[in-house]
């Protein structure tokens, strides 16, 4: 089932619980001049995402697809939403455009630069290039500076068919998901190194109101402090601090 719910004015969470794998996995859409949808979700999940965000607007509208890194749910099925929305581009960083994203996309994406400006109308967006957080050397984060949101793809990750936002503890949620992959083919599936725990204090600066991840529910409440927990987790976790020892 796919459930869509406002996270922040103008803003939605499209949610599909996948029971196979107890996890939710969210896309975003923002409705504006230049509607933006990040994430896309894997090729199984289009008919559903199309039609969740077709009880928003007009799918053919939406401008901007836009993801963290080249991954199956963050990009899977980009040709199905280039060819449903006939003006959209991919957005996403230089690196990923370069690498991965242009040789598979049947139109090229804006490569985005770290600190550059996005402006869809009356949202106003900021990107960040955090090379290898939360995996892969193209990943970058998205902050709508308009409604203090991070999208924050696999950081604050939770499993489970949880509620679409929380104001309760989500560290704790995501430390039980990182010491249940432990020796698994998903072990260590972020990096945690000193350059990493920086990217993160980097995010954490930005002292967004809501944090909202790929998997699991978005957090509303002291974004920052939320981050740093995270990251304390991590180094708990990983058996690494600041120093990686």
């Amino acid at each position: 089932m796919t459930s869509t719910s406002e996270i922040a004015p103008g803003t939605y969470r499209i949610c599909t619980y996948v029971h196979a794998a107890d996890m939710q996995f969210n896309q975003f859409l923002i409705v504006d001049n230049e509607p933006l949808l990040y994430h896309t979700g894997t090729h199984g999940l289009f008919p559903r995402v199309r039609d969740a965000v077709a009880e928003i607007l007009d799918p053919s509208a939406v401008r901007w697809i836009a993801f963290s890194h080249f991954e199956a749910d963050e990009c899977g099925c980009l040709n199905e939403w280039l060819g449903a929305a006939p003006v959209a581009e991919p957005m996403c960083s230089a690196c990923g455009a370069l690498v991965s994203v242009n040789d598979i996309a049947v139109r090229k994406a804006r490569p985005l630069v770290d600190g550059e400006i996005i402006e869809t109308g009356t949202h106003r967006l900021r990107f960040l290039a955090t090379p290898h957080l939360p995996h892969g050397w193209d990943a970058g984060h998205l902050l709508d500076e308009t409604t203090g949101v991070l999208f924050s793809s696999d950081l604050l990750h939770q499993n489970g068919d949880v509620e679409p936002v929380t104001t309760e503890d989500v560290v704790g949620r995501m430390k039980r998901v990182h010491k249940g992959y432990a020796g698994s083919p998903f072990d260590r599936y972020i990096p945690w190194t000193p350059w990493a725990e920086a990217e993160v204090e980097r995010l954490a600066a930005l002292a967004p109101r809501v944090v909202a991840p790929m998997h699991g529910s978005a957090y509303a409440g002291d974004g920052a402090a939320a981050l740093r927990a995270m990251a304390a987790m991590l180094a708990e976790v990983y058996g690494l601090g600041a120093a990686g020892s």
